[in-house]
């Protein structure tokens, strides 16, 4: 295996942080791992919490890849996305939330690589360990890994795993980005649409930590998820197999998030691991 050299494509991580300090610097410090060194990290601060500037700071005085921007007033996080990303200048993007991490060292190592040699594939996701406020593994997961398999069952789950994904950042861009309409669910959308220029799929990997917590954005905003669910399907189920699974499935997940808030907080996290068995695969 040939060593990488700085000559190597540039890859731009981006990472969107809110009111969570407590994550941030194992995010950071493990896209400091990385083997693959042309990277540079993108982070943006929607809000004004005066925790989050003294840390991200602390990496940009001591490493010149880690850019950060802050922007006093929150958007939503498809806006917040777009921003990011158009501040970067990579070919291929990377996108880390801040509550995660990237648990292999040769996570962007073997997708860059991947990318190279498939040239029809316009993204590549991996599997994911999800784990609990602490950190304590609580269970795994993997997307499908061949293309046409993640072509199936796209409209019935999310076939890439947010935070493990490398793609194209000409395709994401023909396709228009995020759409900041959307209150979930946007990298869903992104990758739906992005299917219609390429293929998808994921490496045998497990790349990165999924964090499910009642401080995480799926359970705080599920109600708007959900709308955004439907909305998701609907727009692309003529183009995807199994459209009347995953609009049932949609509505019954508006149902869910309706149910009062104390039924839904004792649920959210064990339905949210029933999900992710439903419509994952074996490694």
């Amino acid at each position: 295996m040939s060593a990488l050299t700085y000559n190597d494509c540039l890859i731009s991580v981006v990472m969107l942080t809110v009111n969570r300090p407590q994550y941030i610097e194992s995010a950071i410090t493990s896209v400091l791992r990385q083997t693959y060194g042309r990277w540079e990290l993108v982070v943006v601060q929607d809000g004004g919490d005066p925790r989050i500037a003294p840390i991200v700071n602390c990496f940009v005085r001591s490493d010149e890849r880690v850019r950060f921007f802050q922007r006093m007033e929150v958007g939503n996080i498809a806006n917040a996305l777009n921003f990011a990303i158009r501040q970067s200048s990579g070919e291929f993007v990377a996108i880390l939330d801040d509550d995660d991490a990237w648990i292999n060292s040769r996570k962007l190592e073997l997708q860059w690589k991947y990318l190279r040699e498939h040239r029809d594939v316009t993204a590549v996701g991996g599997g994911a360990v999800v784990v609990n406020r602490q950190g304590q593994e609580t269970m795994r997961y993997q997307r499908p890994l061949d293309s046409a398999e993640c072509a199936r069952r796209a409209l019935i789950a999310n076939p890439i795993i947010h935070s493990t994904v490398l793609y194209r950042r000409s395709v994401a861009d023909a396709a228009g980005l995020y759409d900041e309409t959307l209150r979930g669910y946007q990298d869903w959308d992104l990758w739906l649409k992005i299917m219609q220029m390429g293929k998808v799929s994921n490496v045998p990997d497990y790349l990165a930590t999924y964090r499910v917590w009642d401080g995480g954005g799926s359970s705080t905003k599920i109600l708007g998820n959900a709308w955004s669910s439907l909305r998701v399907v609907v727009r692309h189920m003529r183009r995807y197999p199994h459209g009347l699974v995953a609009g049932l499935t949609s509505v019954a997940y508006v149902g869910f998030a309706l149910l009062p808030s104390s039924l839904r907080r004792r649920s959210y996290q064990s339905l949210t691991r029933f999900k992710k068995r439903c419509f994952s695969v074996k490694s």
